[in-house]
């Protein structure tokens, strides 16, 4: 063990992420939610029930807009998790106690991120009032809330986990193959001598990479029409947006990952290590992208963590393009960090591969 510092690293290691990812980062009732106002008027009623909302810790005010089209926009591209939408004529309608609607838009994609808040809602907005309903309009406070809340709960209304956790199983699945999967192939190679073959012919770094990792695109390929079709036609996940347009950000991922296992495979001296390497990437890709808990839920630093993964933008492509219909402008904000990923490493790799061969 004391010769073999991958194993020991492992054994000391794994224990401490654990710890601290689960001790300090995992969070399954997430606070300080993103929220946009479209407020049609801004009169005193109007700002008490924003601060009723801001003053639960559950909500985070980030904009506040006249624009409908902005509002969608922000709540499509899951800048937000919530807008509330006040209409004109809200403060009038109230002083007339005629019970007036406001509308919360709800991005639902994933009902664990948003359930305990919108459980918190009707206790903060039962009277959330009591300074301002003086007076003659002390009439308004006593039995009913003087207002509603209407919720409407976008891309999954009946809250469906399935629908957010069957298109996060493509990239957790993708990850865990194609990093272990490339990552032993090549090992496997340097363990049998047969490596020094490909040694000893005149091909490039490059040329060795990309002919470890194209068969093993297919095999992503495969593994996603596999997920794709369970997901229509076993858990009815809907597919709204472009298949061509998710089968291209597939391929981004799936070169990330494979550049990643031939890093390794690099690195690594024997399967037993590239697989525990494999190991050390995928429990925290897991933990900290939002697929088993919400993103927004976990501390600052470990959401800079998690951006630094390629699952974590993967999954809101995947869920994205399936869930909301996002579009190449759309999803751009995701699939740039994947290519920059993806050349990064693959230049750390090439950079070793050069150093085997002295």
């Amino acid at each position: 063990m004391r010769r073999d510092r991958l194993t020991f690293a492992m054994m000391i290691g794994i224990p401490i992420i654990q710890l601290t990812l689960f001790g300090f980062a995992i969070n399954s009732d997430p606070k300080h939610l993103p929220l946009a106002v479209r407020a049609a008027e801004n009169s005193v009623f109007s700002r008490s029930v924003t601060q009723a909302l801001i003053n639960s810790d559950y909500f985070e005010l980030v904009e506040v807009t006249e624009s409908e089209a902005q509002a969608e926009e922000l709540l499509t591209r899951g800048d937000v998790q919530f807008v509330l939408d006040i209409p004109p004529g809200f403060s009038r309608e109230l002083m007339r106690g005629e019970n007036p609607e406001l509308l919360l838009e709800v991005d639902a994609s994933d009902p664990a991120a948003t359930s305990n808040a919108l459980a918190a809602i009707q206790n903060l907005l039962s009277d959330p009032l009591p300074h301002d309903l003086k007076g003659p309009l002390a009439a308004l406070r006593p039995t009913r809330p003087p207002f509603q809340i209407v919720f409407h709960r976008r891309y999954n209304p009946e809250g469906i986990t399935q629908y957010n956790i069957v298109p996060g199983l493509m990239g957790v699945i993708l990850t865990m193959t194609m990093i272990m999967m490339t990552a032993l192939a090549v090992t496997r190679e340097n363990e049998r001598g047969t490596m020094e073959n490909l040694l000893a012919m005149p091909v490039r770094p490059l040329e060795v990479m990309l002919g470890k990792i194209v068969p093993f695109i297919l095999i992503g390929y495969i593994q996603v029409a596999v997920i794709l079709l369970a997901a229509r036609w076993v858990f009815e996940v809907p597919m709204l947006g472009s298949l061509w347009l998710l089968l291209l950000c597939v391929f981004v991922f799936i070169v990330a990952n494979l550049t990643m296992g031939i890093t390794f495979s690099s690195v690594a001296r024997n399967q037993t290590q590239a697989m525990q390497m494999s190991f050390f990437v995928f429990l925290p890709s897991i933990l900290l992208s939002g697929f088993m808990f919400p993103f927004r839920g976990m501390p600052g630093w470990a959401q800079v963590l998690g951006e630094l993964l390629p699952l974590t933008h993967f999954l809101r492509l995947v869920r994205g393009i399936l869930l909301k219909g996002h579009n190449l402008t759309q999803v751009w904000g995701n699939l740039w960090p994947l290519l920059v990923f993806t050349f990064l490493i693959l230049l750390i790799g090439l950079m070793r591969y050069r150093r085997t061969l002295d």
